[in-house]
């Protein structure tokens, strides 16, 4: 008798017995995958008859002011990117990726603190901190709940803007310990009522986005240190929307608004504005930088930037710190765009920066006429619930440094059109 056959047969009891119950398991696994089935279905036509449906266009080059997008012909003029300063696919930013891939390798497969720390995370941090004219910095594959966690405990508190970005708003309330408070949106006197109402927490902690993404409003940072001096309280701030543009020299809101020795940590990306890439980092005192190098889980416990990712973010840098030209080019360009959307009869959210809401309402209404302008060579995308409130769905045009004002002028020209058919303007 071989092997084979002697497993045949001692197995086969235990078949006998096991099929059954096989089946059954079989059974009810199918019923309960099939009900989970309904319910996602369901939630996806919900999605669809809302109009908050967010497909995904498939672009087949590389970022820029204008791209390829697959269905549509020819280029295609791209006005939704957070490219501010067109660094995505500026040659030497991505000559500088290359370079790095080919000395460093693709990635790390480590953390910081294990293998995973190399000359060029070094670098990037000192030229980082040197910008923003800050001790030290701290690199993060994401800075999703860097910082909050690791600075504030039970007998801290935490006061955060109503409007700040989603990420915030879940590392704020979801994954810190502090006491929690929630200011109306810019709103000094509320702030300072909730100051008063956390005197009793050992640290404070004023948290606001710079910039707010959806609306394109610049957060009030002068009053915001005044009331954080006189009630002994912290300032971060969110700078996602504001590196690299924003300010005299493109340091961020806290440059522009005259307070960059007032605000005592900032929250910033290499996704945006640096490049374009991926990951983020936070700059401030060094004791915080060092104390988040111990104890910051996304830090701690996230492969290490990846080497071509940190090849064009240093380059971007680079080409701020020797010069702000790329910066000072995005004033004109900006109130051009929203001086003659205005002109035309849209209303256009937020002031002066280049992140422009073109406020429509409605939900479908801001998909269709999207669609509409993509038709018109124009790529631009609807914003609805949630990633907005119910009823304020817009637009978000975003201009960026490496539009000319002939692409600025054929985005007007195509919104006209489309606002015309739609009825949002005469």
């Amino acid at each position: 008798m071989s092997l084979r056959t002697a497993a045949r047969l001692l197995s086969a009891p235990l078949r006998r017995v096991a099929q059954p119950r096989a089946a059954g398991a079989s059974r009810a696994y199918a019923a309960a995958a099939q009900a989970a089935l309904s319910v996602l279905e369901s939630e996806l036509d919900a999605i669809r008859t809302a109009g908050t449906w967010k497909g995904e266009r498939v672009i087949t080059s590389r970022q820029g002011p204008r791209i390829s997008v697959d269905g549509s012909r020819g280029d295609i003029l791209n006005f939704c990117a957070n490219n501010y300063l067109g660094l995505s696919s500026h040659p030497e930013v991505v000559k500088a990726g290359i370079e790095a891939l080919q000395k460093y390798g693709a990635g790390l497969s480590s953390v910081r603190f294990i293998c995973g720390t190399q000359s060029i995370h070094k670098n990037l941090e000192e030229k980082l901190a040197q910008f923003h004219e800050r001790e030290d910095c701290i690199l993060y594959a994401s800075c999703f709940d860097g910082c909050f966690g690791v600075l504030l405990g039970p007998d801290d508190a935490v006061l955060s803007d109503e409007l700040n970005h989603a990420s915030i708003f879940a590392a704020v309330f979801r994954l810190c310990r502090a006491k929690r408070f929630r200011y109306k949106h810019m709103d000094l006197n509320d702030l300072e009522e909730k100051l008063k109402e956390s005197q009793s927490s050992r640290l404070r902690l004023v948290v606001t986005d710079g910039v707010f993404s959806m609306d394109g409003d610049v957060a009030p940072l002068q009053g915001i240190c005044d009331l954080a001096e006189q009630y002994g309280a912290l300032v971060f701030i969110d700078e996602c929307h504001a590196t690299g543009f924003l300010g005299p020299r493109g340091r961020g809101t806290d440059e522009l608004l005259g307070v960059m020795d007032r605000v005592h940590i900032v929250n910033s990306t290499l996704g945006k504005a640096l490049g374009g890439a991926a990951g983020g980092y936070t700059v401030g005192p060094k004791a915080l930088i060092e104390l988040l190098r111990q104890r910051s889980r996304p830090y701690l416990f996230s492969n290490s930037l990846p080497p071509p990712v940190v090849g064009c973010a240093t380059r971007a840098v680079e080409l701020l710190l020797a010069s702000n030209e790329i910066a000072q080019s995005m004033a004109a360009k900006t109130m051009r765009f929203r001086n003659n959307m205005t002109q035309a009869g849209f209303t256009i959210s937020g002031t002066a920066h280049p992140i422009c809401p073109v406020m429509l309402g409605d939900a479908r209404l801001a998909s269709l006429m999207a669609d509409d302008m993509l038709k018109l060579g124009v790529y631009v995308i609807g914003f609805s619930y949630p990633v907005v409130p119910k009823g304020k769905a817009r637009i978000r045009v975003q201009i960026s440094a490496a539009h000319t004002d002939e692409d600025i002028d054929r985005a007007v020209d195509a919104f006209i059109q489309t606002g015309r058919k739609h009825g949002v303007i005469s």
